[in-house]
């Protein structure tokens, strides 16, 4: 990627490069150099770290009803493939601005402003998505991250040795969903207590996706060596994915999810749309630590 297109903030512990496009974590390296997120490999997914705005998931149809009038929206919105202004720069930080245009609003009839922060602090990179509605009528939105770590992580543990411990025991059932990625009822879980132990079987039908969710951080990595530890005290549903093979893990904190197969009612009463009042804002945070031990 051209350095024009991206920046670069460091700390002492870590180094981040940021797209402007999307806004976008592409690479995140330890200070050898070991890089924590995917590679890319079009063979599987070209994604790093999309962010998911105006929705999460996909819309039945890719259409949505708001008012009476339909609209269109492509999987997980359009802030992953629009161009971030940035606001604000500095060696360890950075903030990228998305405000609604012509273009925006043919499929998103509002006005807002997305600002999205990253900041590192030694081994912590900090990310807090703001959604501000500067319009006269309440905005009704969805926001998720989508960051794919490296699978396994560049150290000595195995790929088969990688699991997820939650902060809690999470038993309750978990979302199913259609090939087209809509939800359709649900299934067991896969936590063993507060374990996920990560294998290709997991995801033969898709994502893992948690609407109950006690947790609000866990742990990623192997049993012993560094991990990767990760709070999003801001969400209340999570989405775990990778495709079979793939070298990595998407570990997912979302404010929203998929429409439910068959869903037709009105875009305000998606389930995980929420409103933010005119002159409001609303935040979502999530950090990544690198963990020795």
């Amino acid at each position: 990627m051209d350095e024009l297109e991206s920046v670069i903030i460091t700390s002492n512990g870590l180094t981040a490069k940021i797209a402007r496009l999307g806004a976008e974590l592409v690479s995140l390296r330890d200070p050898q150099h070991r890089e924590l997120m995917s590679d890319g490999d079009p063979a599987y997914w070209t994604g790093r770290a999309p962010i998911l705005f105006p929705i999460v998931g996909r819309l039945d149809g890719d259409r949505y009803t708001l008012d009476g009038d339909r609209y269109a929206l492509p999987q997980h919105g359009f802030a992953r493939r629009t161009e971030f202004a940035i606001a604000e720069q500095g060696e360890s930080h950075v903030r990228l601005r998305l405000t609604d245009s012509p273009v925006t609003r043919v499929a998103y009839p509002f006005a807002f402003v997305l600002e999205m922060d990253f900041l590192l602090d030694g081994a912590t990179l900090t990310m807090a998505a703001t959604i501000r509605n500067p319009g006269l009528v309440p905005l009704p939105a969805s926001f998720g991250y989508h960051p794919a770590f490296a699978w396994p992580l560049p150290y000595e543990a195995a790929r088969t040795g990688h699991r997820i411990v939650f902060e809690a025991d999470e038993a309750a059932d978990i979302l199913a969903i259609t090939s087209d990625g809509l939800i359709d009822g649900k299934r067991p879980s896969p936590v063993e207590g507060d374990t996920l132990r990560l294998s290709d079987d997991l995801f033969a039908h898709g994502a893992l996706i948690w609407n109950t969710l006690d947790s609000r951080s866990l742990r990623y990595g192997p049993p012993a060596g560094p991990a990767l530890e990760m709070d999003f005290p801001d969400t209340e549903w999570l989405g775990v994915w990778t495709k079979p093979g793939a070298g990595f893990v998407c570990i997912e904190p979302w404010a929203g999810m998929a429409d439910t197969l068959g869903y037709h009612g009105d875009f305000r009463d998606r389930p995980g749309v929420f409103e933010i009042a005119p002159g409001s804002s609303r935040t979502f945070r999530m950090t990544v630590r690198l963990a020795e031990n």
